[in-house]
């Protein structure tokens, strides 16, 4: 019987998966396994993790993505909503053994190095570090969310790669497949202050640009601030690059257990 090959997807927060919709669909009917894990507990003062966790699950399930593929690590691991880089080592260990306990693996998928969202970067440099280490780089891939790359005030661009991050490998969406994931956006009622903002900018791209953006990772860019000026989770007073850049650096100087 021959072995099923395996594509890897980090999010940090349910509906993360939003920002590849199209490149799970696509494997999915490619014969590909997707298997997901979420590095944050999802929790928030209006919204509880169960709920969170079902939407997601019925989001994946349309793209076809089997319910014991995906797994909820921030909350087996208590990591709350935007306080995953305070548990790198935590979330690291379990991403490495989630990471081993598949063969082979067709590809990762991990959120930008883009300064949108502190949890994004952090799972970003904790998801290249290990497979950097595990001789995966080459398979590996990173998705813009969002970012504020030269914007003022509270301005934010929506799937929007940064140049810094290198080449950008973009593919077509089918006109049908775009209203089918203009749908599924709408699909998280939980977090529906949070869609108000997001929605109109995704609702442009797949107007405009309609495609799927991937990039290659590159460590080197682990010691280097995402884009220069602000970023968005400094203007949102969230965190600083200061305390990013520290609390992996420190995870990464620490010996592996």
């Amino acid at each position: 019987m021959p072995i099923e090959p395996v594509a890897l997807f980090l999010f940090a927060h349910q509906d993360d998966e939003f920002g590849v919709f199209e490149r799970i669909a696509t494997l999915r009917r490619q014969g590909v396994r997707v298997a997901c894990a979420y590095l944050t507990d999802g929790q928030t003062a209006k919204s509880s993790a169960a709920q969170r966790n079902a939407e997601s699950l019925a989001v994946l399930a349309q793209l076809g993505v089997a319910p014991g593929d995906v797994s909820f690590a921030g909350q087996q691991l208590g990591i709350g909503d935007a306080r995953l880089p305070l548990h790198m080592e935590a979330a690291g260990r379990w991403i490495g053994e989630w990471i081993d306990g598949f063969c082979p693996i067709e590809a990762i998928h991990v959120t930008a190095w883009e300064g949108g969202h502190h949890d994004h970067d952090a799972l970003h440099a904790l998801a290249v570090t290990l497979a950097e280490e595990r001789g995966l780089l080459a398979r590996t891939w990173q998705f813009s969310l969002y970012q504020a790359e030269g914007l003022g005030g509270p301005l934010f661009r929506v799937l929007a790669p940064l140049a810094a991050n290198g080449p950008v490998e973009a593919t077509p969406i089918s006109w049908a497949a775009r209203r089918h994931y203009l749908r599924l956006c709408l699909s998280y009622p939980s977090q529906r202050t949070t869609w108000i903002g997001l929605f109109p900018f995704v609702l442009l791209h797949y107007l405009l640009r309609g495609e799927q953006a991937l990039q290659k990772v590159d460590p080197a860019r682990l010691d280097e601030r995402p884009h220069a000026g602000p970023l968005y989770y400094e203007k949102r007073q969230f965190f600083s690059w200061e305390r990013m850049r520290a609390a992996v650096a420190g995870w990464r100087a620490a010996p592996s257990p």
